[in-house]
């Protein structure tokens, strides 16, 4: 539970930025991301921008409770601005515990100050007002997803599971991160206060900004998920062999595979984003190439011991950090993401050496993003087989392991949570020729 207090809120500049920022990150898919980004976030004070963050997120983690709250107490919808405001002003009474008189009086005079919204102010009053004459309960399982991504859960993992995996969307999420030299785990967690995790990441509790934290000046460490450092770990690099990271960007899993002494290259279409990979690589002091090119039609021809496809998907399973990809997720996402993905594991096998491994991953919880690629992409390339993963190697989580020897890694299969993902891995067979791609 957050634990920021009315009377210590910010003005109303603050509550403003937090109602631009939920639009957002409602509005598109990267929403929140880029909204994080906007200049008039960033000229707010700290104080103002971490209160305005906290808002959004605590209004996106209990999003689907609250607007079942809102609904019963609205007649018809009001403008989608007013509706934020209301979103906004329940997720302060409810779950940032502001005293009732200030979370109402401050939504009121923000809806107050704009020509937009100034004649639903006593709309705003009255609905809020009457939420704390009856509390909503907003830790309901069922209603924390959207309807129909919950019942896509339900059919794949089984009731139990789909409401566990609902469940940790209203948990706020510990930090993990990834060590440049993982013998100085044990030393680095007393620093960062934190738990050394299966696998070598470690896990602190810490608040504020990171770039004040023991060790990250000095590029010992990086931000990474848990789930999201098996991948890398998974392809069992040596010093001195080739890695190619395609889709790379922000860069975590090029900069585990340089601390491994790979020579490695990272791949991502997108130049802005390849910016964030170089920016990591000089703050740790890791080496890597850099390259700004579309990874199925890449023309290089290189091969390369080791490939990782950590492929562009839906992101449901990010939702811990990133609840606005729930709701900008729309059910055609999927059938034309999984179209992508089969294109770039195709362009990806063509990158393996004879004998090289690929790893195939996805940050999602849907089906036909995970399982059904990599069957789909042995079938039609029979020099690839399946390299089973064995119980709890990389640090996945043992419940995570399928019966073909994938990994299915569910937010609830680590305590604490962890993010979701699809994990397989690949080997080239040795006797294959080593042809153009």
């Amino acid at each position: 539970m957050n634990d920021i207090r009315s009377q210590d809120a910010p003005g109303r500049p603050a509550r403003a930025a937090a109602l631009d920022l939920l639009a957002a990150a409602l509005s598109r898919r990267a929403g929140l991301d880029e909204g994080l980004a906007h200049p008039a976030l960033k000229a707010l004070s700290p104080r103002d921008r971490a209160f305005a963050r906290a808002l959004v997120m605590a209004t996106l983690r209990r999003l689907g409770p609250i607007d079942a709250a809102l609904q019963a107490r609205l007649q018809k919808p009001p403008p989608e601005r007013v509706v934020n405001l209301l979103r906004l002003g329940a997720a302060q009474l409810f779950v940032l515990n502001t005293p009732a008189h200030a979370a109402v009086d401050a939504t009121v005079d923000l809806a107050a100050s704009d020509n937009a919204t100034r004649p639903f102010k006593n709309l705003v009053n009255a609905v809020l007002r009457a939420l704390t004459r009856e509390p909503p309960e907003l830790g309901d399982p069922d209603l924390l997803a959207p309807s129909w991504l919950y019942a896509r859960w339900r059919a794949a993992y089984g009731e139990a599971e789909a409401r566990a995996v609902a469940a940790q969307i209203a948990e706020e999420p510990a930090t993990d991160l990834s060590l440049k030299d993982p013998a100085a785990a044990t030393d680095l967690a007393v620093g960062l206060e934190a738990e050394v995790l299966p696998g070598g990441s470690l896990r602190t509790a810490l608040k504020g900004e990171v770039s004040a934290w023991p060790g990250f000046a000095e590029g010992l460490w990086w931000v990474q998920d848990a789930s999201a450092a098996i991948p890398a770990r998974l392809l069992g690099i040596e010093p001195g062999q080739t890695a190619l990271d395609l889709c790379a960007a922000p860069g975590g899993k090029t900069l585990q595979l340089a601390a491994l002494g790979a020579r490695t290259t990272a791949l991502d279409k997108s130049a802005g984003r390849v910016k964030r990979v170089s920016e990591n690589l000089a703050r740790t002091g890791l080496a890597a190439e850099v390259v700004v090119a579309d990874a199925a039609q890449w023309a290089d021809r290189r091969r390369f011991d080791a490939v990782l496809l950590d492929a562009p998907c839906s992101a449901t399973g990010t939702f811990r950090r990133h609840p606005d990809v729930l709701w900008a997720a729309k059910p055609g996402d999927i059938a034309s993401l999984a179209a992508l993905q089969s294109r770039l594991l195709d362009a990806a096998g063509r990158r393996v050496k004879a004998g090289g491994r690929l790893v195939y991953c996805v940050c999602s919880l849907e089906p036909e993003e995970g399982q059904p690629q990599v069957d789909a992409f042995l079938a039609r390339t029979p020099e690839f087989a399946l390299e089973p993963v064995a119980p709890g190697e990389g640090g996945a989580p043992e419940a995570s392991l399928t019966d073909a020897g994938t990994l299915r890694i569910l937010p609830h299969h680590r305590a604490g949570g962890t993010d979701g993902f699809f994990i397989a891995r690949m080997r080239r067979k040795a006797d294959m020729t080593q042809g153009a791609p």
